[in-house]
């Protein structure tokens, strides 16, 4: 499947502008209102591509009526050409391609190049907010795509096929840390493939290898703490020609909500990381397949080599 592309053709497609900012929910707006491309309407992260008040996780899903309403009044069909873009190598597009995905899209494309990128390359840009007539759309949203927490609990009793695969940090998905989340872990059985290795230079790189992690014929689930960063590793996978993907909406902080979920974690078995090096150290040498007391071994010498500086 087609899932990034390279374009600064503002006239044969619709574009969303996606920019936003964890730390400050307005400075994707702000943005937006100062300069976007061309005729592209915006989307925000959690007024308009989540449910904030559901309760589900720190970023859940809209509901069909919402994702109805928001395609409707941005004047979108689903026969229409779209890209959607952020500030470049962030999850945020990939967040509302996932949501036009499953509403029934089938040529909705991110683009690999940031908002500064796509100008630089001489994109009509404009301050203006444009206009579009509302449709009455009816969309024909594939739940194939998308994975609860019931969902996830049968895959882990083996109720039904996948694999689960965690887009989070190596450090997060053993447990070693948690900045966010109120549990440290992971969704038992689940994979790790940090999100971040998708990007260079404020841009996705389609040049990866998930064979290590998830087979193409193998259903995945995808999900990382909330289910944005989760987005931009399923985007991904669609594009290396995986076709068997659900995501995780709600990822672990709605897993986490039912006091009774197990949560597995690794740090009991793993020598001590008492700093932040140390601990990227430690995700670093289990990623790369050390254990036992060869990971012993080899975490004590790259320690202590620290300690030499």
């Amino acid at each position: 499947m087609n899932v990034f592309i390279e374009t600064t053709d503002t006239t044969n497609y619709r574009w969303i502008d996606t920019r936003f900012d964890l730390g400050n929910s307005e400075t994707g707006r702000s943005w937006y209102n100062e300069e976007h491309v061309a005729g592209a309407i915006f989307w925000d992260l959690e007024t308009d591509l989540s449910d904030m008040a559901s309760g589900a996780g720190r970023h859940p899903m809209p509901s069909k009526d919402h994702l109805v309403r928001l395609i409707r009044t941005s004047g979108l069909s689903t026969n229409d050409a779209v890209v959607v873009y952020d500030q470049g190598g962030s999850p945020y597009a990939a967040r509302a391609w996932w949501l036009l995905k499953y509403a029934g899209f089938e040529q909705v494309l991110i683009s690999k190049k940031g908002f500064e990128a796509l100008k630089a390359q001489g994109i009509t840009t404009s301050s203006e907010v444009p206009e579009f007539t509302p449709t009455s759309v009816e969309p024909k949203f594939q739940d194939q795509l998308y994975a609860d927490r019931s969902y996830v609990k049968n895959v882990i009793d083996g109720k039904e096929l996948g694999v689960l695969v965690d887009a989070r940090s190596p450090e997060r998905y053993m447990g070693l840390e948690e900045p966010i989340d109120k549990v440290a872990g992971r969704i038992p059985g689940a994979r790790n493939f940090d999100w971040e290795q998708l990007v260079s230079r404020n841009e996705f790189q389609v040049d990866v290898d998930f064979s290590d992690v998830v087979q193409q014929h193998e259903p995945a689930i995808v999900y990382c703490g909330s289910g944005v960063t989760a987005a931009a590793l399923y985007a991904m996978l669609a594009e290396k020609g995986h076709g068997h993907i659900r995501l995780y909406t709600g990822s672990f902080s709605d897993w986490i909500i039912d006091e009774e979920n197990v949560v597995e974690f690794d740090r009991e078995d793993y020598p001590e990381a008492a700093d932040s090096e140390t601990k990227v150290i430690l995700a670093r040498l289990i990623k790369e397949g050390y254990s036992g007391e060869m990971l012993m071994k080899k975490f004590e010498y790259e320690k202590s080599q620290i300690e030499k500086k």
